[in-house]
């Protein structure tokens, strides 16, 4: 924003007090008191924020969090900007959560802290609030990486430092960006961790390995065996024909004398026959009846 005050560079890897201020000595604030202001706002007045990376809010932790706030009222002031081009306007910097859970609880007004913050500030404060507190899924995270880098010349040294992560934890996030938009998805979602979607970065076929992971409830090292698997022979689906009639009578007349799920593959001519049993002691009969029958 051009006709912001000029903003001394606070250190951004120490969190949401650097916001309010609470961490300087008494006679630095005056200094800023431009560019710091406590009000309180219209909730109408606010809005979510464009450069906000955490995109899923949990229903029923909005919920809860409502409730709480029917209660206490809202203990901590969101931080925002205003928006240029808008009158009575303003841009939420962090707290949607908290606006949004306000609006639950009906209050009319919120208390604020109103800053003058570049696109650059806001992203990075945005997601120094997500990862303090463990809001953003790692597609989430991996997003707002990305951004800062491709947008704002980050390098990830410069990123590390700003969060107070490891330089590999950066690097490791944004390579879930290279899998496919459905493998994101479940890790979005929480069905699949991100170590277990990172096995798949080299894969060849990695959605159909997803699958098989989710299906098989996998654990990391037998993802990165699977994954291995695929990578030194491709994955391919098995072209398969109906059954024929026949087949199909004669799968359930095995199945139905044995008592067992019984599933014929093959043809007529040449196949094979799987027994599905889930104990020992139906292994045991089925192997005391194939005795007998020599």
């Amino acid at each position: 924003m051009s006709n912001a005050p000029e903003l001394k560079k606070r250190g951004l890897g120490r969190g949401l007090d650097a916001l309010f201020g609470d961490d300087e000595p008494s006679n630095e604030r005056s200094h800023d008191a431009d560019s710091l202001q406590r009000r309180t706002l219209p909730v109408s007045w606010l809005k979510p924020g464009r450069l906000q990376p955490r995109k899923h809010f949990d229903a029923e932790s909005l919920k809860e969090l409502a409730a709480s706030i029917e209660q206490h009222g809202v203990m901590q002031p969101l931080v925002v900007r205003p928006v240029t081009d808008e009158d009575n306007t303003y841009e939420i910097v962090a707290g949607e959560r908290r606006w949004r859970a306000a609006q639950r609880a009906q209050l009319h007004q919120l208390p604020v802290v109103i800053q003058y913050l570049t696109d650059e500030q806001v992203l990075e404060l945005g997601l120094i609030e997500n990862i303090q507190r463990e809001d953003l899924n790692p597609v989430e995270e991996a997003i707002a990486f990305q951004k800062l880098i491709e947008e704002f010349g980050h390098t990830q040294d410069k990123l590390a430092q700003t969060i107070g992560k490891s330089r590999s934890h950066i690097a490791n996030t944004m390579r879930l960006l290279s899998l496919p938009k459905e493998v994101q998805d479940y890790v979005a979602s929480g069905r699949m961790s991100a170590g277990h979607a990172r096995t798949l970065i080299n894969a060849e076929n990695p959605l159909e390995v997803a699958k098989q992971i989710l299906e098989g409830a996998l654990s990391v090292r037998e993802a990165e065996n699977l994954a291995a698997q695929n990578r030194d022979k491709p994955l391919k689906k098995a072209k398969s024909k109906p059954k024929s009639v026949d087949l199909l009578s004669l799968e359930k007349e095995i199945s139905d004398s044995l008592g067992l799920k019984t599933v014929l593959s093959g043809s007529q001519k040449k196949g094979k026959i799987t027994i599905h049993y889930s104990s020992l002691d139906q292994l045991d009969d089925v192997l005391e009846r194939l005795a007998q029958s020599n």
